[in-house]
C-alpha cells in the first residue's frame, strides 16, 4: 500500500510518500517547500494573498506528484496558521477546488498527539522526556516515557508569531529578548508546574530547528551527520550551549552565511534557541536529543 502524507505547517509544507509491505516501511519520496503561509500577518489571524497563492500552487504540485506515485491513501493536515486564520476555511476550500486535496485542520491537542506518535517511532524516547516541537505558529510540548504519553499541550508561541511581534533588532537586543521571554513565561506556567511534578530528564527536539542545531554542531565538530538518513542525534550539552550563544549574538547576515542554516530559518533559529534555552533552564534539563521524526511520521503511523 502506498500512502501520501501532507503536513501544512506555518512555514513549510511537507510531502511524504511511502510504501508499506507487512511491517516494512519504505520512503519513496520526500520534499518540503518554504511556503511561509504565516508571513506578514499571522498575529492578525490572516493568510495574506501572496501566501495564500503560494500555498495553492505548492499543493497543486504535490497533487501531481501524488498522482504520479499512485498513492492509495492521502492525508493532509493543517496546523496553527490555517486553524487560527479567519480565512483558513477559504484556503481549505480553494485547495479542494484547485488541487483536489482534502485538508483536515487539526487542533493543537491532536497535533501534539501525532508528534508524540512520530517521535516514538524514531526510538528517541528512552527515559522520562519532554518533547518540544517548535513550529511557526505554535509550539507543542509532550511529557512522556517510552510506554505512554503523560501530558500534552499546544501553545500559540510559534517562531513566526514571536518574530513578527517582538524581533525588531539586529543582532537581537536584550530588550527584544526580554520581551519574548516575558511573553513565553506568561504562556508556559502550567508546563513548568507539570515539569516540577514529573522532572523529565531529557528534552527531545522534534525536527525543524533542532535539525539546524544538529547541522551546525556536526559541521563544527567535523561529523558526517546526514540529517536525511538519521532518526535521532544526541547533543553534547556544551556544544549546544555554544552554538545557541553564537546564534543569539550574531547578525542576520552572519547567520545567513553559516553553512547548515536554510534561508527560511536564518531569523527563526534565534527565537528557537532563545525558547529552548529558557525551557531547559526552567525545567532543569541538561540532556538534549533530536528526533528527525515528527508530525509527518505520526500521521503516517495513523494511516498504516
Amino acid at each position: 500500500m502506498r500512502v501520501a502524507v501532507i503536513d501544512l505547517g506555518t512555514n513549510t509544507f511537507h510531502l511524504l510518500i511511502s510504501e508499506t509491505a507487512g511491517n516494512e516501511l519504505k520512503i519513496l519520496y520526500k520534499t518540503n517547500v518554504p511556503v511561509k503561509l504565516g508571513e506578514g500577518r499571522i498575529n492578525d489571524n490572516i493568510i495574506i494573498p501572496a501566501a495564500f497563492e503560494r500555498g495553492i500552487n505548492c499543493l497543486k504540485d504535490f497533487s501531481q506528484t501524488i498522482t504520479k506515485y499512485k498513492a492509495d491513501k492521502v492525508r493532509a493536515t493543517a496546523t496553527s496558521a490555517v486553524r487560527s486564520a479567519e480565512n483558513g476555511n477559504d484556503f481549505v476550500h480553494a485547495v479542494k477546488e484547485q488541487a483536489g486535496i482534502t485538508i483536515e485542520t487539526i487542533s493543537g491537542d491532536e497535533e501534539a498527539a501525532l508528534i508524540y506518535e512520530g517521535v516514538k517511532l524514531s526510538g528517541a524516547i528512552t527515559d522520562l522526556s519532554l518533547i518540544m516541537d517548535i513550529g511557526g505558529g505554535s509550539v507543542e510540548f509532550i511529557l512522556c516515557d517510552a510506554e505512554k504519553l503523560i501530558w500534552k499541550k499546544s501553545y500559540n508561541i510559534g517562531a513566526a508569531r514571536l518574530m513578527q511581534q517582538f524581533f525588531k533588532s539586529d543582532p537581537i537586543s536584550d530588550e527584544d529578548k526580554n520581551a519574548i521571554l516575558f511573553h513565553v513565561q506568561n504562556q508556559l506556567t502550567d508546563l513548568f508546574e507539570i515539569c516540577e511534578k514529573y522532572q523529565p530528564k531529557v528534552l527531545i527536539g522534534s525536527a525543524g530547528a533542532f535539525e539546524t542545531f544538529t547541522e551546525l554542531i556536526s559541521r563544527k565538530n567535523n561529523l558526517k551527520t546526514d540529517i536525511n538518513s538519521i532518526k535521532t542525534f544526541e547533543f553534547n550539552f556544551d556544544d549546544y550551549i555554544e552554538i545557541a550563544g553564537k546564534l543569539l549574538n550574531s547578525t542576520h547576515r552572519e547567520r545567513s552565511e553559516m553553512p547548515g542554516i536554510i534561508p527560511l530559518r536564518v531569523d527563526m533559529i534565534v527565537i528557537a534557541a532563545l525558547i529552548t534555552n529558557y525551557v531547559m533552564g526552567r525545567a532543569k534539563i541538561n540532556r538534549l536529543t533530536l528526533s528527525t521524526y515528527d508530525l509527518k511520521m505520526g500521521v503516517l503511523a495513523s494511516l498504516i
